[in-house]
């Protein structure tokens, strides 16, 4: 027996939300830190929709939610001047029960999830450090470093969530193609005050400067993300000590005229774009930083980490618990691969854009950005498209393995649309059970009705109304929707009960506990 069915290098976001998740779905879990504490200079603030709705399936929404600070609305500024101002909770209205961007900084958001990890009885191992491991058929034997000394552990699966150094990665020779940003970035927590000291999201362009403002929980605290003055000195270290507030490029600061009181926390970093060759190997698994890493660009990054972990956690435990084919853990690169090449491409266009120097760059951004956000984000379609996008409801995976059929707008591979019942509730409420289930919005007929028994799979069936249309979803279609809410079959011919049966069968899914 392996000591434990999965060990993950890592204990930020990624790590601990699939420690959490594969915990919960019954699987045994190591998870390993090589630091001393959880990390106190993080920079990622922003949750978005998607990952709120997954954490609701754990419980942990309602929390997030109430000790972050929801952003309704977002700014957008060039030379000083606002060209643009954008609600998202219009943007966002009807196609998730979270529209809008919630501001809950890393450091507070790792605590939360190793309290709830504790609550379950897995504790984070600090100080523990992987340096290697050998990657068999029969598992993964793994040599671990502690204060005491070496040892070893031996599991079914590793999870490298170990970030942009991964040791993981590093052992399996995967490369890392992608490049790193000239210019050094800073991030800085601030009191201060001014007109966009507004609670809403503010994002400025300027000559030869680029600022986000994004809102703290207390008032009259942002954090700054901007680029430090190209003048500073600089010795390449990531991580450097010598620069300060001093070094900072003031000019968007100046023309949106925030007056800095106080600087409570200040480090530089630089910018990278980058996504490994291959995201598996063997049994060993690459997520979050480890497998992708982009620029700050609409706060995706740790959101993407955390949808790394809930699309492999259920497989991991469905093959450990003999309930799906190991076939299926294939899925998990067939899915995320492509999403994260796109991400980092799409946030490498508008950060080059944001961020470049140069006379042409110059113009572009004093000159052209202005009229173009003033008259692009009043087309009636975009702000509902930029909802879809950065929230991250958008991506689906039509292309994998594991999805199959349409029934109305609604195809296999679609993250499951949001619909509110007219009585209270919604059709996300069955999602708890993080259990393969089936979705009818209508009459379910009665063949469906005892192939779903026979199998101990959780029927569940909505009111047709004009929500589920609006929806997209078809009136007595049979929809089975996979552990992490996004619909895997989408059935709606006479034959549904036998789509079924193939589907799981194909896949060797057994839902029953």
């Amino acid at each position: 027996m392996p000591d434990c069915d999965v060990l993950i290098a890592g204990a930020g976001p990624t790590g601990l939300v699939l420690a959490l998740w594969l915990t919960r779905l019954g699987a045994r879990v190591r998870i390993i830190d090589k630091d001393a504490e959880p990390g106190k200079t993080s920079r990622a603030v922003a949750v978005q929709a998607r990952t709120l709705e997954e954490y609701r399936q754990i419980g942990l929404a309602s929390h997030v939610v109430e000790h972050g600070h929801v952003v309704l609305a977002a700014n957008f500024w060039v030379g000083g001047k606002r060209q643009a101002h954008v609600e998202f909770g219009a943007m966002g209205k009807g196609l998730s029960p979270f529209p809008y961007m919630l501001i809950f900084p890393q450091e507070e958001h790792e605590q939360l999830l190793i309290d709830r990890l504790a609550e379950i009885g897995v504790t984070v191992e600090r100080q523990t450090a992987l340096t290697g491991f050998e990657n068999g058929s029969a598992g993964v034997e793994a040599r671990l470093q502690t204060l005491s000394g070496s040892g070893s552990c031996h599991a079914a699966y590793l999870a490298g969530c170990d970030g942009a150094r991964s040791t993981v990665r590093e052992t399996l020779r995967l490369g890392y193609p992608g490049g790193t940003y000239n210019r050094l970035f800073y991030v800085a927590d601030v009191e201060a005050s001014g007109p966009v000291m507004n609670g809403e999201l503010n994002v400025a362009l300027d000559e030869s400067d680029f600022l986000a403002c994004f809102p703290l929980k207390h008032q009259g605290h942002v954090r700054l993300i901007g680029a430090v003055r190209q003048e500073a000195p600089e010795n390449n270290k990531e991580d450097s000590k010598t620069l300060g507030w001093s070094d900072v490029n003031h000019h968007a600061i100046e023309h949106l005229q925030l007056t800095v009181k106080n600087v409570s926390w200040f480090s530089t970093y630089r910018v990278h774009h980058r996504v490994a060759s291959a995201f598996r190997v063997g049994n060993a698994f690459l997520l979050g930083d480890a497998a992708h890493i982009h620029s700050p660009v609409g706060g995706q990054g740790m959101n993407t980490g955390i949808g790394d972990a809930v699309n492999l956690a259920w497989k991991l435990a469905a093959v450990l618990q003999g309930k799906a084919r190991p076939e299926i853990l294939e899925s998990y690169a067939q899915e995320r691969v492509p999403f994260a090449r796109r991400l980092v491409e799409t946030t490498d266009r508008v950060f080059e854009f944001a961020s470049s120097d140069g006379p042409l760059a110059t113009q572009v951004r004093t000159h052209l950005a202005g009229p173009f956000f003033a008259a692009v984000f009043h087309l009636p379609m975009l702000p509902r498209f930029m909802f879809n996008t950065a929230s991250q409801i958008r991506i689906n995976y039509r292309d994998s393995m594991l999805s199959e059929g349409q029934a109305g707008r609604v195809r296999g591979g679609d993250r499951l649309p949001w619909v509110p019942q007219a009585g209270g509730g919604d059709n996300f409420d069955p999602l708890s059970s993080m259990a393969w289930q089936v979705h009818i919005y209508g009459d379910p007929r009665q063949d469906v009705q005892q192939e779903c028994a026979v199998r101990g799979l959780p029927l569940h069936a909505f009111a047709w109304d004009t929500n589920a249309k609006t929806a997209g979803l078809e009136q007595d279609a049979a929809y089975l929707i996979r552990p992490d809410g996004y619909v895997a079959l989408a059935a709606d011919s006479a034959d549904t009960s036998r789509e079924l049966t193939r589907y799981l069968e194909a896949h060797g899914i057994r839902a029953g506990s």
